[in-house]
């Protein structure tokens, strides 16, 4: 059955749908009693068959509500009404188990972390007389306060109920095997003694729990087979594979510990959950290390599931910590090695706002950001004692992270605001200052953060326990002030001064005291101070580091290479490396940031191509699908041009006028352009002749940074993102006729952006992030009172079709998604449907989201990575300074 928002059952509102299984319909609902949002189970039809049947189901659901844990899914109430049967759980929000393990393993840290949590919950449910008999991924959830377990003990409850005949209407299909018993639970992760039809109990939890931790820690099931009958002879009779082989620097305590759980017999197992949790627990305080390392090439993604850690890192590490404790310690040596990205994210450093590793002032931590498999980037932190990294809440889009001088606490720059947090798993980010496009900041000894606020901004002040933000450095002309580094006295600073539109920058130093300003080094960017008395920089594609003297702000000497070939983003002057005293951290320069232009069809095959690789952004086809537009950025150009290409020519061909700068929309005639440029000092909107005949000329005075998205199908109405540190970008729209007027067409405290007209003109499809993550809505135009939301899992790049009758967007990255949409009812005809993947580019900025469009034929031009290997892993350099003497 399928119930309607709005009707209910007993005091329980529906609210939406969630999902649907073996078991039945999963509803949101609303509690009208208590106030409170839960989930509704509708169960399958026969449990109504009698009132005995319902009474005894009652009564084991009765019981299981009696279980009170932090990690059991809560059980409020069991009701029947109009002949349907209904649990009334707690309401969660995060993912399953299953669904995470569909992006690969987790890292050891959280199978640890996840296995003490379920031990603890199954302990809890054993000593109560409850077992579970369906533990599998499917029921187990992840959410922000930790796992929970789903359906506990209902499997039970249901058996009680339904004869043999009816059990493939149970939570997990299942078949009699004999006529002493009937199967119960989810073939994958039965017991041999479920599989004999024998009578379940707590030990019978405890295999399914080995087969979900060794699922957890490989990212494989335990036994498989290519039908039911040679799967349940699996795991009748064969051992899985040890954990360690599988994953290198497995602790063989969980080998050992895992192959306990799976033992055949019920009584070679562990016989309690509590001892597991306790087995689990001292792995977790003595984690064993292995002797000796493999160290195995990086190859394709499935490389990067292994332990991103090289065993040499902590054996450096090691070394490093324990040599003061030497009597007359020999030199230190300078030891070199890699990391890698966390299991299944790729370090987030291509991109023009991403920042850079920041490296603790003790060495022994590293904070970076990475993106997931869900294209979310969060913030990372990975102690070099260790062997893994684990991310910090609450960061989504962090960007450019610095240390606290103490090593115990982190500021970065997210969704508008600059923000500090405890370096820690558990600890919540807290906003202190409004931001909008930052470059970089700094923390002092005295509790002072400094930073940059903003493109063409002047850098800014404010107590890192909160407080009034005030300016510090006094902007000349058309400068860029960026990357502020605090000297040791904590008043004095070095920052960036860089001119728009030129790549290199002048070093100067500042201090909080005075507006007074003195030049440090030419030609140069990018720079950190580092004790005890060193100046770390970019020269070129060359990183450098000089001694300097702090006291008198002199560079002493000559400057000495450290990297001959180190990864920089021209527009930004960023560089990719972090430094401390002890370690240096740094992304060497290669083809990652290099892309292609791509012909896709629906299929997702590649039917050809645009131009030779390059730095591409932002593509925009012509009306009638004969032109593109497209940002081109040369790595020592500042600021990038608009290339125009003939589409009908196989190759294409470039414009003899490319202009900067970013952004390109074409007039319905295509006769002009309508792009970004910072000309003036901010980003601001600026409109041209496609022929040249006109020069640029700017629509609106500069005020705020602004982005165009679309102009509207009759060419009467700009669309475009206005930025500001208070909404962090709202949708406004301009008219192009007549007298230019602007006003708010949406306006939130969230992020609105990447407006795309429909062909009609009746509406906008967009972007918005009022969901904690980014998704793509479609309001009514000029009104956006009417809105739907489009996309559930996360959308960006909303594009249309030619004829409105289908909307494009992409998820998680790198998936085209397809919406079939009814031009006349305003709506769409039926969910969103998966068309292909590709491997999007998104080399250059965010803040530049396109990367793609649609032609009229339906053809997908796409700017996708010309590698196919992922960056390079970050290079680890342990007593960097040694080499300097």
């Amino acid at each position: 059955m399928t119930l309607a928002s709005g009707s209910r059952l007993g005091p329980y509102e529906i609210v939406a749908p969630l999902g649907a299984g073996g078991m039945g319909e999963v509803y949101k609902a609303r509690d009208t009693r208590l106030d409170r949002t839960v989930a509704v189970k509708v169960l399958p039809a026969h449990l109504s068959s009698s009132t005995e049947s319902r009474q005894r189901f009652e009564r084991e659901a009765k019981t299981i509500s009696q279980l009170s844990h932090p990690h059991i899914c809560a059980l409020y109430d069991v009701g029947h009404q109009d002949g349907v049967d209904y649990l009334v759980m707690e309401y969660l929000e995060g993912e399953t188990l299953s669904e995470r393990l569909a992006r690969g393993p987790l890292p050891l840290e959280l199978t640890l972390r996840y296995g003490i949590d379920i031990a603890d919950a199954l302990e809890k449910a054993h000593r109560s007389g409850v077992v579970h008999r369906d533990l599998k991924p499917g029921n187990v959830m992840l959410t922000k306060s930790g796992v929970k377990l789903l359906d506990f003990g209902l499997a039970k409850a249901l058996a009680a109920v339904s004869p043999a005949s009816q059990f493939t209407a149970l939570p997990t299909q299942a078949t009699p095997i004999t006529r002493e018993g009937s199967l119960l639970g989810t073939l994958q992760y039965m017991a041999p003694e479920q599989l004999e039809g024998k009578e379940a109990d707590a030990r019978t939890d405890i295999f399914a729990f080995g087969a979900l931790l060794y699922e957890m820690a490989t990212g494989k099931k335990t036994f498989s087979g290519a039908t039911q009958a040679t799967l349940i002879g699996s795991i009748l009779r064969d051992e899985p594979r040890p954990i360690s082989e599988a994953v290198p620097l497995t602790p063989r305590a969980l080998d050992r510990l895992v192959k306990i759980c799976l033992a055949k017999d019920p009584e070679d197992r562990w016989q309690t959950a509590h001892d597991v949790a306790l087995q689990l627990r001292e792995i977790t305080q003595g984690r064993e290390h292995p002797e000796t390392v493999t160290v195995r090439p990086i190859r394709s993604k499935v490389s990067r599931a292994l332990p991103w850690a090289l065993g040499l890192v902590a054996l450096g590490i090691g070394a490093l910590l324990g040599r003061a404790a030497l009597p007359k310690a020999a030199p230190p040596q300078v030891i070199r090695s890699t990391l890698l990205p966390p299991p299944n994210t790729e370090f987030h450093f291509i991109d023009a706002n991403s920042g850079t590793p920041a490296v603790s002032p003790d060495g022994r931590r590293v904070a970076f950001s990475a993106r997931d498999g869900d294209d979310q980037i969060l913030l990372w932190v990975r102690p070099l004692d260790s062997l893994d990294a684990f991310s910090i809440r609450a960061s989504s889009g962090a960007t450019f992270p610095f240390w606290a001088p103490d090593g115990r606490s982190l500021g970065f720059f997210a969704q508008g605001k600059l923000k500090v947090v405890e370096a820690s798993a558990s600890a919540l980010p807290v906003a202190l200052a409004d931001v909008e496009e930052s470059r970089g900041g700094s923390w002092s000894t005295d509790g002072t953060i400094l930073y940059s606020k903003g493109y063409g901004l002047p850098l800014m002040r404010v107590p890192a326990s909160g407080g009034s933000a005030t300016q510090v450095t006094q902007l000349k002309g058309r400068e860029l002030h960026r990357f502020p580094t605090f000297l040791p006295d904590g008043r004095h600073f070095l920052y960036d001064v860089r001119v728009q539109g030129e790549e290199n920058a002048v070093i100067y130093a500042g201090s909080l005291d005075s507006k007074t300003r003195r030049e440090i080094l030419l030609e140069h960017t990018d720079v950190a101070y580092v004790p005890p008395g060193y100046l770390v920089f970019r020269r070129g594609e060359r990183l450098m580091a000089v001694r300097f003297d702090a006291d008198r702000l002199q560079v002493v000497g000559d400057p000495v290479e450290l990297v001959e070939k180190i990864d920089y983003f021209a527009a930004t002057g960023r560089t990719t490396f972090g430094a401390s005293e002890k370690a240096l951290v740094y992304s060497p320069l290669s083809d990652a940031r290099l892309s292609r232009l791509a012909w896709f069809d629906r299929t997702g095959r590649e039917v050809g191509g645009i131009a030779s690789a390059g730095m591409y952004v932002s593509p925009r086809l012509s009306p009638d699908g004969r032109q593109l537009a497209v940002a081109k950025l040369e790595q020592g150009a500042v600021p990038p041009d608009i290339w125009f290409f003939d589409t009908r020519l196989g190759t294409g061909t470039r414009s003899p006028m490319p202009f900067p700068d970013l952004n390109p929309v074409f007039s319905p005639d295509g006769k002009r352009i309508y792009f970004g440029n910072t000309s003036e000092g901010k980003w601001n909107i600026f409109q041209r002749d496609v022929s040249g005949a006109r020069g640029p000329t700017p629509l609106m005075p500069p005020t705020r940074p602004r982005w165009d998205c679309d102009v509207s199908p009759d060419g009467s109405v700009l669309l475009y993102q206005e930025f500001s540190a208070a909404t962090r970008g709202d949708l406004k729209v301009m008219s192009l006729t007549g007298e230019p007027r602007a006003r708010d067409y949406i306006a939130s405290p969230f992020e609105d952006a990447e407006g795309a007209f429909s062909p009609d003109g009746r509406r906008v499809a967009y972007v918005s992030d009022e969901s904690g993550r980014k998704e793509v809505f479609v309001a009514s135009f000029p009104d956006p009172s009417q809105r739907i939301r489009i996309s559930s899992d996360g959308g960006t790049q909303p594009r249309w079709r030619r004829d409105g009758r289908e909307l494009y967007f992409v998820s998680k990255g790198e998936t085209i998604m397809a919406v079939p949409f009814d031009p006349a009812t305003g709506a769409p005809t039926a969910p969103p449907a998966r068309l292909f993947d590709a491997p999007i580019s998104y080399a250059f900025g965010s803040h530049v989201p396109l990367r793609y469009d649609v032609a009229p034929d339906g053809r997908f031009l796409i700017i996708v990575r010309a590698s196919k290997d992922p960056p390079p892993p970050l290079v680890l350099v342990l007593n960097w300074q040694a080499a300097l003497k």
